[in-house]
């Protein structure tokens, strides 16, 4: 046996698909969602999250098709100049799929544990 003892650890992905196998929401989306959310933007967001305005947004027309529900509010004028808020359909999705997502986690990384644990070896005295 080696004597550098690895430490493994367990790795989830999750999304939620429509009928048709179609991304509806995952962690890629929360992301976006969140950025918007706090950021106030969908330019900043895509900026801060490396991507172009083009997929964040492609990304947001996808996820409202295929749930039938406006995500986003366009803020018009003020001194900001605009900007975008999240509707309270798509805050409560955000919160949702942060909620699921972390008990997924949570969870998954107990049941590798119990899984993966090796009982210590007892020592013949």
């Amino acid at each position: 046996m080696p004597k550098n003892k690895k430490t493994l650890f367990i790795r989830s992905k999750i999304w939620i698909e429509d009928d048709s196998g179609k991304v509806v929401f995952g962690l890629g989306r929360y992301k976006i969602f969140e950025a918007i959310q706090r950021i106030g933007s969908i330019q900043a967001a895509a900026k801060e999250l490396k991507m172009s305005y083009r997929a964040v947004w492609g990304r947001i027309k996808a996820t409202e098709e295929r749930l039938g529900k406006q995500m986003l509010i366009r803020n018009v004028g003020g001194a900001s100049g605009g900007g975008s808020s999240l509707t309270p359909f798509a805050k409560s999705l955000v919160k949702q799929f942060h909620r699921l997502h972390k008990n997924i986690l949570t969870q998954s990384d107990d049941l590798f544990e119990k899984a993966f644990t090796l009982p210590a070896k007892k020592n013949k005295s």
